[in-house]
């Protein structure tokens, strides 16, 4: 169709030329010159290529209105089916764009979450690295402590720390002051509660120094377990084990100078062999204990005791104070005054 209209303008254009082309006059013989509608016109002859070429342009006009028309509407068609589509589109969408939206807020929270819980997790990591190492320090300041004040003890020798198998070897001084057998074997717990594995492991020490008697020393008395306390002392796998505190072990050690001297005479197997001896042991640590503790009741008793009497002794002075500045009436002027009375009645 384009090419036609290209055709039909081109024909136009030719015919328009011959129209205006200037003619000679064949009335004065081409003294004027008159265009050849002008000629027509005085002819009264109808120009019928100017009334075709108006039609051809008015037709040509109408059509490139009606195909402007037709082009407007395909288009507006076009943009009306692609806005409807895009809709559907969008609606049959919507909810799955909805579920994939709440499914990428849950997972940022979640991430969010998992991050401030690893955050968490190294702030605790840190503080836990920090409590180990106080731990650590504290646990061989322990030991070391322990070990000053072991060698402050009468007629008691104590190594150097150990680097395995226990802390230390313990063992009464001979009155030349070398140590003397049996020794023991000293392990120094401070945690919340002394454990059977601690026990088994203080036997296996033991047993791999080929020392028969091993002492698990706790920081306090609230560490040992009720079957600690009832049987402080008692045999295990062939080591005898003393179960006792930093407070305790200089009041055990004295008790079991004795048994250690006749071990020294008799054999380090004395306590084997004579059971009633061991037995004996064992009933007297759980008493002197007991003993210990009604001892202390007393104690805090007799300062109780001790307090009252210093505050009422306080008292009774201030009462004595209070009394001798308070100015006494003579005989006189009580007489004086009870006759005032008697009066005014």
């Amino acid at each position: 169709m384009g090419d036609k209209v290209q055709r039909h303008q081109v024909r136009m254009t030719a015919e328009s030329s011959t129209m205006n082309e200037i003619i000679e006059c064949p009335l004065c013989l081409g003294e004027g010159t008159l265009k050849r509608t002008e000629v027509l016109d005085r002819l009264g002859v109808k120009d019928f290529a100017r009334v075709a070429q108006l039609s051809a342009e008015e037709a040509f006009r109408l059509l490139q209105n009606r195909h402007d028309h037709e082009h407007h509407q395909v288009w507006s068609r076009f943009e009306t089916e692609l806005a409807r589509r895009t809709a559907e589109i969008r609606e049959q969408h919507k909810d799955e764009l909805r579920l994939a939206q709440s499914d990428r807020d849950d997972l940022t929270r979640r991430v969010e979450a998992c991050l401030r819980e690893v955050a968490e997790l190294h702030e605790r990591n840190h503080q836990l690295e920090t409590e180990m190492a106080k731990v650590a320090r504290v646990g061989k300041r322990e030991e070391m402590d322990f070990a000053d004040e072991a060698r402050t003890w009468a007629g008691i020798a104590i190594s150097e720390k150990l680097p395995k198998n226990g802390d230390f070897i313990l063992a009464y001084r001979a009155p030349n002051g070398d140590p003397t057998e049996p020794k023991i074997l000293i392990d120094n717990k401070d945690k919340s509660f002394i454990a059977e594995s601690d026990i088994d492991k203080l036997v296996r020490d033991a047993r791999e120094r080929s020392i028969v008697v091993a002492a698990l020393v706790a920081r306090e008395e609230s560490q040992l377990r009720q079957v600690d306390r009832e049987s402080r002392w008692g045999r295990k796998d062939g080591v005898w084990v003393l179960r006792t505190t930093r407070q305790w072990l200089a009041r055990d050690l004295d008790l079991l100078k004795p048994i250690f001297e006749r071990m020294r005479v008799h054999g380090v197997d004395l306590l084997d062999r004579n059971t009633l001896v061991a037995d004996e042991l064992r009933r007297t640590f759980p008493e002197i204990d007991r003993m210990e503790k009604e001892i202390g009741k007393a104690a805090k008793a007799i300062q109780s005791v001790s307090a009252l009497v210093v505050r009422y002794r306080d008292r009774l002075r201030e009462l004595c104070d209070s009394v001798a500045n308070t100015k006494v009436p003579s005989k006189s002027e009580r007489d004086g005054s009870s006759r005032q009375t008697a009066r005014s009645q």
